[in-house]
């Protein structure tokens, strides 16, 4: 019997990982100097929050589902993996794009974030692809 798991892609989202929790802290320590130092609505200030927190919780259950689909050779936790890829992904576009104030260190650690889901989604695919044949 062949090893199907993803050596790629395993060490992709132990990267990711640590990728995302310093993007985490990062993001979480630039919302409270942007509401130190410019006048940041209160609204905007608990919605950035709010997405901030929900991507956190996604990215780790993105990783979790990942990391079990991949070395358990199973489809289903993987394409869990894959549509809460995408969701975090589209969470990353707000940050990038859409959140109060954008900062040029936010548009670099949004930016890299969105690279790291994009490659982990085509090699999401691809295991996927190789458990089901």
């Amino acid at each position: 019997m062949s090893q199907l798991s993803s050596v790629p892609l395993q060490m992709l989202l132990c990267l990711s990982g640590t990728y995302s929790a310093l993007y985490f802290l990062a993001t979480l320590l630039m919302i409270v100097y942007k509401s130190w130092v410019f006048s940041y609505p209160q609204n905007h200030l608990v919605l950035d929050l709010t997405l901030l927190f929900l991507l956190g919780i996604l990215e780790a259950a993105q990783l979790y589902f990942g990391t079990k689909g991949n070395l358990t050779e199973a489809e289903a936790p993987l394409a869990t993996s894959l549509i809460l890829t995408v969701a975090g992904s589209l969470l990353s576009v707000y940050f990038l794009l859409w959140q109060t104030l954008v900062l040029w260190a936010d548009s670099i650690l949004s930016a890299t974030l969105l690279t790291f889901h994009g490659l982990e989604a085509v090699l999401q695919v691809v295991a996927i692809a190789a458990f089901i044949s």
